[in-house]
Formats: structure tokens, sequence, C-alpha cells
């Protein structure tokens, strides 16, 4: 395993955790901070974990880019910089695994777009997200791809426009996130949640989470003839036989642990 100096990594039986632990920077994703949860990701990705929860230390879940670090950078950094982004946001939905987004403080900009691009997301009643970059300038383009495809146009215009911040529970209201509870309640919540993902087939999972990504922009007709070659080809798996086989006998199912 790698060593991190602005992330943290863990596992706990069938789950790993990835704690950002920029704190001093509010969890802000700099260069180097995106660079250490892209190997992570892809660490995690190809470890016998069966779901991951995404988290963060300090008061701020993340703040965003660090402007400190963009500040007067010519084309060819901020080129860089949001390509990295970019590939960090497609690593998390790339990798096999479930992710799931345990929200305790502000996400903000870059920061919502990643709580956005997670599978699942449980944030407390304390948290608000907002795409503020109107307010300084710089609209939040990137992040309004993931917040466009969580809860739609109209009030995802009305976020990246007004730059206004929504509370946690008007953000589930919307589809940003999947519940809102307490503090106190969060991390059983979201173990909880994440516990029911990571359930039944690691392999039917695997396969429906990389199909869920790759048709959800495509128009309906190819979207159609794409997910039933994914369903019929998967029809076929050792995990799919059993399946069928347990619930015509009236048991429950015994599946493969290993991906195939």
């Amino acid at each position: 395993m790698m060593t991190y100096q602005l992330v943290e990594v863990s596992y706990e039986g069938n789950l790993a955790t990835i704690t950002m632990n920029n704190v001093k920077r509010r969890n802000a994703l700099s260069l180097a901070h995106m660079q250490e949860l892209i190997s992570a990701f892809r660490e995690v990705g190809e470890s016998e974990a069966r779901g991951v929860l995404l988290a963060a230390n300090g008061a701020v879940f993340c703040s965003g880019h660090d402007l400190s670090e963009m500040v007067d950078q010519d084309l060819d950094f901020m080129t860089r910089l949001l390509e990295t982004c970019t590939t960090l946001m497609n690593t998390i939905q790339e990798i096999p695994q479930p992710v799931l987004a345990r929200v305790h403080g502000i996400a903000t900009a870059a920061g919502c777009q990643l709580v956005a691009t997670c599978d699942l997301a449980v944030a407390s009643t304390n948290v608000t997200f907002a795409t503020p970059g109107v307010k300084i300038g710089w609209f939040c383009t990137t992040p309004m791809i993931a917040l466009s495809r969580n809860i739609g146009r109209k009030r995802a215009l009305e976020m990246l426009m007004t730059g206004d911040p929504i509370d946690a529970r008007t953000a589930a209201d919307w589809g940003l996130i999947n519940r809102v509870v307490a503090p106190e309640q969060l991390q059983a919540e979201a173990q909880r949640l994440l516990e029911a993902a990571t359930s039944n087939s690691f392999n039917a999972r695997c396969i429906g989470k990389q199909a869920y990504y790759t048709q959800i922009d495509m128009p309906q007709p190819q979207a159609y003839e794409y997910a039933q070659g994914v369903m019929a080809s998967a029809s076929q798996i050792p995990d799919a036989s059993e399946g069928m086989h347990a619930f015509l006998e009236k048991r429950q199912p015994n599946f493969d642990q290993q991906e195939v």
C-alpha cells in the first residue's frame, strides 16, 4: 500500500475508508491532494474491499479547489489541474465498488462535485452545499457536470447562477444526497447504507455500476440496446445462476466472493 500525506486509507471488514486529511486547508482539492485521492481510490479499487467510504477530518468536508494554489497561474497549470480533477471524478465511478460520501461539514464547488460524483451520499443536518464560483467571477463549470446529473437543470442552474448554499434537507429533497440525519447518527447511517449496498452479489454489482454510468446519458433506444446486451451476458455468470436457483429453491444464495 502507498504512503499518503493528505489522505488516510484504512480497511475494516469488507469496507475501506478514504479520509481526506488536509485540515489546515479545509480539505481543499489541491493538485497534490487530488493526485493522492486518485491513487487511494485506485488502490482500494484493486483491493478485496466490497465498498468504499469517503470521509474527511476537520470541520469542513471539502472546500473545493485550493485558490491559493491557483491564483495567477497560467493556462497550462490550470488545464492540468482541471484534468486531474476530472480523472479523480471518473476514477470514483470507474472502480467496481460502491463509493459513499459521509458528509459531516460544508461541501462547496469541487467539494460539492465530489459528493455529487459518489454513488451514494449521507449528510448531517448541519451541512450546506454550494457551487459559489460565480461569486468570485469564475463559474463552477466542471462541478456543473456532476451537479446537473444529480438534481436536474432548473435546480442546478439556481445553485450555479446564484452561488447560494442549500441545506442538507434541501439537498436530500433535490437528489444530491440519499439521506440527511442528525450529526450523532451520521456514522451509523452511512455504515448501514454502505453495508446494504455491498451485500448480495459483488459481481452483479460491479457489472451494474459500470453499466449505469455507461447508459445514463444515452438516448433511450441506445440505452436499452446496450443494457439488454449487458444483462443477457450477465445472466451467464455463476452468481446469476446461483441466485435464480436459490430463489426457486427458497434458500439464501451462496454468491462467489471473487470478481469474475
